[in-house]
């Protein structure tokens, strides 16, 4: 099958041909990213690769179908960039990478803890200076700390099992509780999580209901001084009101591998241009923020995982044989 693979950096070449030698597809990379301007690289594709920052609104779906897209194969678990309604109503199949690796994202959530707590970045640029002063960079033991988790799937669930490890106190907020969560932590409301969590980590899907769901009134409801982790999806945290938190010391540490409006700055290099998101500007000023550029998933692990499911996704629309994880807008209604 021809796959026309759009925003693809140099490791999607490496692991999508080498996962690609027992699938066998024509393989096309595409470095701009899915968007109406650039859809029509895709005519005569009958099947499209997408990565978390392409656009697969209405218009660009109806435009990738009149030109002979039949599977949209999204090499990402999240599939809010997708307007699945219209992808139905178009005929268009919609399949995703449900896991690749959780123990990636659990890890880094608990690297930027640890960073933030102990001022990791900070100490190594001191060093770097000849400066071994430990002025300013004091941190707290997590032993003993609550650690409140938003979202219990797989990817929360590995995070619970770590940071109870570490000898937290695990509270978890879910609609659908897990049984192996509730064997080492406690469900309860939102409200009561983030007025007694030391650690919130947001691990939950992006869905309308979850819209800011870190918006002013919940920063108000932290615990004074509580660190705020998110590696899940941007759009949970309002970072208008996450920055207010930040200025009135509601919120003691941020740690931010996604950002709401980061498609326009994330997998890219902008090293030599001036950044004209004032917002996100204004995050990096302050001396308690850590943002890393959606690199939670990055692992030689999580890479491979995800090259493979997205081409065996491929393979099973194609022949009829096989797991298609595919997604509807029935399975989210």
């Amino acid at each position: 099958m021809r796959i026309a693979m759009f925003s693809t950096k140099t490791y999607d070449v490496t692991y999508f041909d080498r996962a690609n030698a027992t699938h066998g597809h024509e393989l096309t990379y595409f470095e701009p990213r899915l968007l109406e301007a650039t859809a029509a690289l895709a005519a005569g594709y009958p099947a499209v690769c997408a990565f978390v920052n392409d656009h697969l609104d209405a218009p660009v779906l109806a435009k990738l179908q009149a030109g002979g897209t039949r599977l949209i194969a999204l090499r990402s678990a999240g599939f809010n960039h997708v307007d699945l309604e219209a992808a139905d109503a178009l005929g268009l199949t919609v399949a995703r990478v449900p896991a690749y690796s959780p123990h990636a994202v659990a890890e880094h959530a608990l690297a930027m803890i640890l960073s933030l707590n102990r001022k990791l970045a900070r100490a190594n640029n001191r060093v770097r200076e000849g400066n071994f002063s430990l002025e300013g960079l004091l941190g707290f033991d997590l032993h003993g700390k609550t650690v409140g988790i938003v979202g219990t799937g797989k990817i929360g669930r590995i995070f619970a099992g770590i940071v109870k490890g570490f000898g937290c106190r695990v509270l978890a907020y879910d609609p659908f509780p897990h049984p192996e969560v509730e064997a080492i932590s406690t469900y309860v409301p939102l409200a009561t999580l983030l007025a007694e969590s030391d650690v919130v980590s947001l691990h939950c899907p992006l869905t309308p209901e979850t819209y800011h769901l870190i918006d002013a009134d919940a920063v108000e409801r932290m615990k004074p001084g509580a660190m705020l982790v998110n590696t899940s999806r941007g759009a949970l945290v309002d970072t208008l009101a996450a920055i207010e938190g930040l200025k009135s010391g509601r919120i003691g540490h941020l740690g931010l591998d996604v950002y709401e409006e980061e498609e326009n700055l994330f997998f890219q290099d902008l090293s030599d241009r001036v950044i004209q998101d004032d917002v996100f500007s204004r995050l990096l000023t302050f001396p308690n923020v850590l943002v890393t550029g959606h690199q939670a998933f990055f692992t030689a692990e999580a890479v491979t995982a995800i090259a493979e499911t997205t081409l065996a996704n491929a393979t099973a629309f194609e022949t009829g044989e096989g797991t298609l994880h595919r997604v509807t807008s029935d399975q989210i209604a």
